[in-house]
């Protein structure tokens, strides 16, 4: 065994979110002694390959449908040449590259020490660090954190390797003239909404007969039926038996669906993977830290984020609780409070219930508590009412009947009180939306208390406010 080379309070493996949150809290708030080990870019899948330039492309195809939509109100838009993904896509590169700048300064600015390499646990104490040069540091640590977040799944179907996932999105240079992409969650399902309004024929294939499977029906509904009516072509039922390379740009992907149940098949020039994640563990030495896993691999680490070796933790991805970047961060900051705050903080935890989520969709999603289902099996039928509306915003005044994009919102209350414990929508805006209404939800409001609010008119949000 090399010898120690380091020695610190907290070692954090994993420069994503989660991590980096907890590191600069421990150091530069709680003064602990502070590593951080990152084998990839700092800021991890959101910053890189993720939620940061996933929203920046969404905005991109934002624009393109208002453009579209701009003749309704009578604007005479010609465009003088197509859309230019390569510059759009080199612009997006540099805005992530400023990013990954500022974490690092932001590290130096709160005294944490940052490695770039690969971390192997050697004992539940001791982690080897191979860096850049192939050189390796032995770090010694009271306090370990497991943040090393996950990575996309590719099948074993023939010839899965000619696609990509949701990471070499990010990597085209040019956009795909037909694409066909496969899943139901919401990186499908935003990925092709971005594809298809920057110009992509765009292919969806599920397993099922909607997406968005974990949402609302209501949600899972309306957006499929929505993505129909926008020209996104989707295959139900679907499986990829193979895929074939046809030439230096195209390939072909044999597959069966609901309307092709005995085999059919679709020349596509890209075919992107997202039929979910797994843990990125492969060589990190859990074993040889006595670190417990479940049967998807993940770390198992309780609601304070401690795993079953006493001085090491973990949050983020790696543990699929609820994977999204906000949530590490907050478990992050609440886990540096509880090891390093003093008595104040030693019962600090991230609460995991009531977590507002959304889906960058066209048009967007937007949800936090329980779906109908949930709430009636929790409460019982009879303690359950809901409200819901659907309507055209007044964005689509203007517009013919063909053109026009649903919205649909649903409150989920509960007991006499009518508690509201699940809220669900789906239009324009409502993810800024949801911020709000996300905090009346976590403080547990009645429907009355959404009843006693002045609607905002004219708004699409004022419909929450005033349901019968």
């Amino acid at each position: 065994m090399a010898p120690i080379s380091k020695e610190c309070d907290f070692l954090v493996i994993g420069g994503g979110s989660g991590g980096l949150a907890c590191a600069r809290r421990a150091s530069g708030q709680w003064g602990a002694k502070t590593i951080a080990v990152e084998s990839n870019r700092l800021g991890g899948t959101c910053v890189n390959v993720g939620c940061v330039p996933k929203k920046v492309t969404w905005n991109a195809a934002a624009i393109a449908e208002t453009l579209h939509e701009a003749a309704a109100y009578g604007f005479n838009i010609k465009e003088t040449s197509p859309f230019d993904f390569k510059t759009f896509k080199h612009k997006r590169d540099d805005y992530i590259k400023r990013l990954n700048g500022i974490y690092e300064r932001n590290l130096e600015k709160d005294h944490v020490e940052y490695l770039h390499g690969r971390a192997h646990l050697l004992s539940k104490n001791e982690v080897e660090i191979v860096l850049d040069n192939d050189s390796k540091e032995t770090i010694r640590a009271k306090r370990i954190l497991l943040a090393t977040g996950g990575h996309p799944n590719i099948p074993n179907t023939p010839g899965a390797e000619l696609g990509i996932t949701s990471d070499g999105f990010f990597d085209l240079e040019t956009l795909p003239k037909r694409v066909a992409l496969v899943g139901a969650g919401y990186i499908a399902v935003e990925m092709a909404g971005m594809f298809h309004h920057l110009g992509s024929e765009t292919h969806l294939f599920i397993r099922h007969e909607t997406f968005l499977r974990t949402f609302d029906p209501m949600i899972q509904e309306t957006i499929v039926k929505e993505y129909e009516r926008q020209g996104i072509h989707i295959h139900r039922n679907s499986s990829q038996s193979k895929i074939e390379k046809k030439d230096d740009q195209w390939m072909t992907m044999h597959y069966t669906d609901k309307t092709s149940p005995n085999g059919s098949t679709l020349d596509i020039d890209c075919l992107l993977w997202a039929i979910g994640r797994s843990p990125e563990v492969e060589d990190l030495g859990l074993d040889k830290a006595g670190v417990n896993q479940n049967q998807k691999g993940q770390i198992i680490a309780d609601d304070f984020q401690n795993t079953n070796v006493e001085n090491i933790y973990s949050l983020g991805d790696v543990c699929g609780k609820i994977e999204l970047t906000p949530v590490a961060i907050a478990a992050g900051r609440q886990l540096a409070n509880r090891l390093f705050g003093g008595p104040d903080y030693k019962n600090a935890k991230l609460d995991y219930t009531n977590i507002p989520s959304v889906v960058f969709a066209h048009p967007e999603v937007g949800s936090i508590g329980m779906t109908e289902q949930e709430a009636r099996d929790k409460f019982g039928d009879g303690n359950i009412k809901i409200y819901k509306t659907d309507f055209t915003a007044m964005y689509y005044a203007m517009m013919p009947p063909e053109a026009k994009a649903p919205t649909a919102y649903k409150l989920v209350c509960a007991g006499e009180e009518e508690k509201v414990v699940g809220l669900h929508i789906l239009g324009s805006g409502s993810a800024e939306m949801l911020q709000g209404f996300g905090v009346a939800v976590k403080m547990g409001a009645r429907k009355r208390d959404f009843d006693s609010c002045v609607a905002i008119h004219p708004t699409s949000a004022e419909e929450l406010v005033t349901l019968k």
